[in-house]
């Protein structure tokens, strides 16, 4: 696979400290600066490695994580509460030790978007986030034959009334446009064929069913393959069709890679690769983060950051664990910023790329990083000590403290230009995470 052949360091290309910063901020949110160092002594290899892993995060996760992570999660849907339920995805993001796999699961949420707009019910949404991470990097079968049995995205989708008499050619339309094959890889007939074929895919009391009585049971042409299909047929179908792995191929470098990095050739031999491992998304990831592509110079810092991305990032790469932000408050500035989790816009998701720096993006992004640096994140209140966080890491001057917070926000000693020295520590912090540098990965 020539267009991923894995990278090396070299004169040219060091491993140096752009590329760390590069790799916490493309395939994780961000890293501290003990982490960045770990990585920097440790070498490339290892450094992907504990991502791809799901061990990468030292600093800030707590023993008990995953109890904690479920007592907040069932006291959301024990409320029916889906802001609470932002929240405990936001302390998920923040305090986990799998970093990547919670960027998976972001990824797939935008996939399979999914509104809680229409589904009205915190405890199908949190079902649907669980499996989401729980296949994020696994062949995609596993997502696919699982979520096509999504209470959830049936609901999304208005399986319920998708009857023999009546079958929802909507359902099958969006199925094989978004979620597997991509526009203009299947016919009309084949909408038809597979409305039939799924037809009887239901839900109730919450469960999936399958109600017989309404499926139609008859022979049905699907890809020119003819047969008596059912839903699960459907499945089988749409993971044998190469374009499939075309639309993951897709995804997978939209994730990974910056604008206008992947050309033609370079998706097909992904997609090719994926096809000969029965469409392993952990193998896909591997491959693009170990690759010279990945790392190349013209890869570096031109992919903008999704809010929930820059809101997670920086916290963690300034260590803002103890006492913890309110999460609360971080989907709501999420959600003010363009990205409310378990609220896309609609069945393709959030836009992304430069639709997320509208001019009133940018502001809300300004006033994030103010608040943050002055505490407003935490009830009660509670102060960003930049002094304090730069002495612990050996930084004791006030140059070397600006110098310091550069390299680990924006992976660089100099800092953008335009920033003021006469401002405070803190106040300069402030306008490094509002720079526009600190929107882009």
């Amino acid at each position: 696979m020539d267009s991923w052949e894995p990278w090396q360091p070299s004169a040219d290309e060091p491993w140096d400290l752009r590329r760390v910063v590069h790799l916490h901020r493309r395939a994780a949110f961000a890293a501290t600066w003990k982490e960045i160092r770990r990585d920097l002594d440790d070498g490339p290899h290892a450094a992907i490695d504990r991502l791809l892993k799901g061990d990468s995060r030292v600093e800030g996760v707590p023993d008990d994580f995953e109890k904690m992570a479920g007592v907040i999660g069932d006291a959301a849907v024990g409320l029916g509460n889906v802001n609470r339920l932002k929240a405990w995805w936001f302390y998920r993001m923040l305090f986990t030790p799998d970093p990547l796999g919670e960027r998976l699961t972001l990824m797939w949420h935008n996939h399979f978007a999914t509104s809680n707009v229409k589904i009205e019910d915190a405890a199908l949404m949190r079902r649907q986030n669980a499996v989401l991470r729980t296949c994020a990097r696994a062949p995609f079968g596993e997502m696919l034959r699982r979520m096509a049995k999504d209470p959830a995205l049936l609901l999304w989708l208005d399986a319920e009334v998708n009857r023999k008499e009546h079958p929802n050619e909507n359902l099958a339309r969006e199925i094989m446009e978004l979620f597997t094959l991509g526009v203009g890889n299947y016919t009309e007939n084949d909408i038809k064929e597979v409305a039939r074929a799924l037809t009887g895919h239901t839900v109730k009391d919450g469960e999936f069913r399958h109600a017989a009585r309404d499926h139609d049971d008859g022979e049905k042409t699907i890809f020119q393959q003819t047969g008596r299909w059912s839903g699960d047929d459907v499945v089988r179908l749409l993971l044998e069709h190469p374009a499939t792995a075309r639309r993951l191929a897709f995804r997978i470098c939209e994730q990974f890679m910056g604008e206008g990095n992947v050309d033609q050739a370079a998706l097909d031999e992904l997609a090719n690769g994926l096809r000969a491992r029965e469409l392993d998304i952990g193998w896909a990831a591997a491959t693009v983060l170990h690759s010279a592509a990945f790392f190349s110079e013209r890869n570096l810092r031109n992919r903008v950051l999704a809010p929930v991305e820059y809101l997670v990032g920086a916290l963690c790469a300034l260590e803002v664990f103890d006492p913890p932000p309110s999460t609360l408050l971080l989907a709501e500035r999420s959600a003010n910023l363009g990205q409310d989790l378990f609220y896309p816009p609609n069945v393709f998701g959030w836009p992304g790329g430069r639709a997320w720096l509208t001019s009133r993006a940018i502001i809300g992004r300004t006033n994030f990083a103010t608040a943050l640096v002055a505490g407003a994140l935490h009830h009660p209140s509670h102060p960003f000590d930049a002094a304090a966080l730069a002495e612990g890491h050996g930084a004791s001057e006030v140059a070397d403290q600006r110098t310091f917070f550069s390299q680990l926000l924006l992976g660089r000693a100099n800092p953008p230009d335009g920033l003021s020295h006469d401002d405070t520590l803190d106040r300069y912090v402030a306008s490094l995470l509002a720079s526009p540098e600190a929107q882009l990965a």
